[in-house]
């Protein structure tokens, strides 16, 4: 066989090999982080006290924060992994509002206003953004603040303007690009959520 035949094979392996380093090396720095683990613990705490006062709880964030969002509200209102009465938590993501606010407000106001229309004071939103930045997400943060709605950011850096505007930021610096966040970021979600069961429901088994 020539060697133009296997090189591509090579740097695919490569290429993947050093991906999953590099994914490790994220999951590593957030085994090593006890601050991280804190902030985990806390919003974990701060999320069922929303639950038990009856409050509802929301999630926001674009693209694939948008799908982590949605996916941390379904296995709330759904099920993770105990058979369970359901959680109260929405994601906002309806395309009729998102599309409706940001032709007639701005896209800027897709969260915010669902918050208006929607939360009450006591309530929480999981608000999620890789940079910490997005202009969105940040409106929807103050709207929180303003209503009395508590606000935990889960971001991919420290000291962003989100996380100045949260009760909790959980922050998950990792790599030169938004998807090892996301990674990180959806590892959190799944813990958070873990978490949320055992909490709400001790006397259920696994």
């Amino acid at each position: 066989m020539s060697d133009t035949a296997v090189t591509p094979q090579r740097d695919g392996d490569a290429r993947v090999r050093a991906a999953l380093v590099e994914a490790r090396a994220g999951l590593d720095s957030l085994i090593a982080s006890t601050a991280t683990q804190a902030a985990i613990v806390q919003a974990s705490s701060r999320l069922a006290t929303t639950l038990r006062a009856r409050g509802h709880i929301y999630s926001c964030g674009n693209g694939g924060s948008m799908c982590d969002a949605m996916h941390f509200a379904e296995e709330l209102s759904g099920r993770f992994r105990l058979d369970r009465p359901p959680l109260a938590a929405i994601a906002i993501a309806d395309p009729s509002h998102l599309t409706c606010v940001a032709n007639d407000f701005g896209f800027d106001q897709v969260f915010a206003r669902f918050l208006q229309a929607h939360a009450t004071a006591g309530d929480c939103l999981l608000a999620i953004s890789t940079s910490g930045k997005s202009p969105n997400v940040l409106a929807a943060a103050r709207m929180a603040r303003e209503m009395g709605v508590s606000v935990i950011a889960l971001t991919g850096h420290l000291e962003t303007p989100l996380g100045q505007l949260a009760d909790v930021e959980i922050a998950t610096p990792v790599g030169a690009f938004a998807d090892r966040i996301q990674e990180l970021h959806i590892k959190v979600i799944h813990i958070l959520v873990e978490l949320l069961e055992g909490e709400m429901f001790p006397g259920l088994n696994r």
